[in-house]
């Protein structure tokens, strides 16, 4: 439940940096964490629409809301957020977030987009998890969740860039789980199937290709994330049973027949 409205004022929880915080999953984090009384910075590359989520979030829940516009695929830009989330003295959470898919085959991609994936869902993630692993383990307390994908256990012909790129945040934040605990920092890798948000269609995939019992609620994801925290369970958070199930089944199918069962590469992959 949310704290009162005094404790929201007074940014009692401290602040959370939330990526890709303009829409989608990033802007539920936002949402939810406002909720519970944190002050926030919001990080996305679309300014105006960074401007207009802090306007509601401080309008809805009291709470002091900074945005700062930045292009993850950018070295120079993410400077700043690194630069921004180490000098933070209030920095309790971070939420890494941005990402983007693509579909098509792996030889057939521009260079250029699969580059841009490495370097905002690897590059950027590590960069801003190791700044904030400094501050909050120096603190003894705080959170990291890097959204990942069940597609980090898919390995699928389509997406391959993508299910590499995911994998790497869900190992990278196991690791990180079991060098951090012990110092009171929590990380969580956030690994969900398709959910409702501007993911897919940026991408140009048609969501009545996939059934709708895949679909999970942006809502929905960010609440089990969260109450995973609460409870400070373990470093990988897969809302929903029934991704439960597929994770459990992707972890034990031979490479043989996970190529088989890959789709052509206008799959789309989850978010």
């Amino acid at each position: 439940s949310a704290p009162p409205a005094d404790a929201r004022r007074t940014g009692d929880r401290g602040v959370a940096l939330v990526t890709g915080a303009s829409a989608g999953i990033g802007r539920e984090f936002a949402e939810q964490l406002a909720g519970r009384g944190y002050d926030l910075v919001l990080v996305a590359r679309d300014a105006a629409r960074l401007e207009a989520a802090a306007a509601e979030l401080r309008a809805r829940h009291g709470v002091a809301v900074s945005v700062l516009p930045a292009d993850l695929a950018s070295d120079g830009e993410t400077d700043r957020v690194v630069a921004r989330v180490a000098a933070e003295p209030r920095l309790t959470m971070l939420v890494n977030n941005a990402g983007f898919g693509t579909t098509g085959a792996l030889a057939a991609a521009s260079a250029e987009s699969q580059e841009a994936m490495v370097r905002v869902h690897v590059l950027a993630s590590l960069r801003l998890t190791q700044a904030a692993a400094r501050v909050l383990a120096a603190r003894g307390a705080g959170a990291i969740v890097n959204v990942s994908s069940v597609a980090a256990w898919a390995t699928a012909a389509g997406n391959v860039n993508y299910c590499a790129t995911k994998a790497y945040l869900t190992s990278l934040s196991i690791g990180a789980w079991a060098e951090l605990r012990p110092r009171g920092v929590q990380v969580q890798a956030l690994c969900p199937g398709f959910t409702h948000s501007e993911f897919h269609a940026r991408m140009g995939t048609d969501k009545n290709d996939i059934p709708r019992w895949a679909w999970l609620a942006a809502r929905t994801v960010v609440r089990d994330s969260l109450r995973q925290l609460d409870r400070r369970g373990g470093p990988v958070c897969v809302p929903a049973l029934r991704y439960k199930l597929a994770v459990f089944v992707l972890r034990r199918l031979p490479y043989g027949v996970l190529a088989r069962l890959s789709r052509p590469p206008r799959r789309a992959a989850p978010a």
